[in-house]
């Protein structure tokens, strides 16, 4: 059963600048592993984490760290939840996340669907 579905677009040069102007902002958004990506790739994160906060009926109170896009060599990334995140997601039956990602002619997307148990 679908619980929830969220898109997310974001201007990679606007994205880059604004991280520029403000370095702590990686800190804030972004979990150790997500750190030090090219700035498409930290686009498409966090179009990601946009995207996954939709899903989840966009409350108050989610914290950017909890959600991240992790990777391994070679398979197709992944959204990890934690904390607020995760809390966000039980709470409404989600049991697992398929994500979509891609960034070309400037603009990084992601696209998230919430999938839960049978009600």
């Amino acid at each position: 059963m679908i619980v929830g579905v969220g898109i997310d677009v974001v201007d990679v040069a606007r994205f880059a600048r604004q991280l520029e102007r403000t370095p702590r902002l990686v800190d804030r958004l972004f979990g150790d592993g997500e750190r030090g990506l090219p700035a498409e790739s930290l686009a498409a994160r966090f179009a990601a984490k946009e995207a996954v906060a939709k899903a989840l009926g966009a409350p108050v109170g989610l914290v950017w760290t909890d959600c991240s896009v992790e990777r391994e060599d070679g398979n197709r990334p992944e959204v990890v939840v934690r904390g607020s995140v995760a809390a966000r997601a039980a709470e409404l039956g989600v049991q697992r996340f398929h994500l979509s990602l891609s960034h070309d002619a400037g603009i990084a997307s992601a696209v998230v669907v919430a999938e839960g148990g049978l009600p």
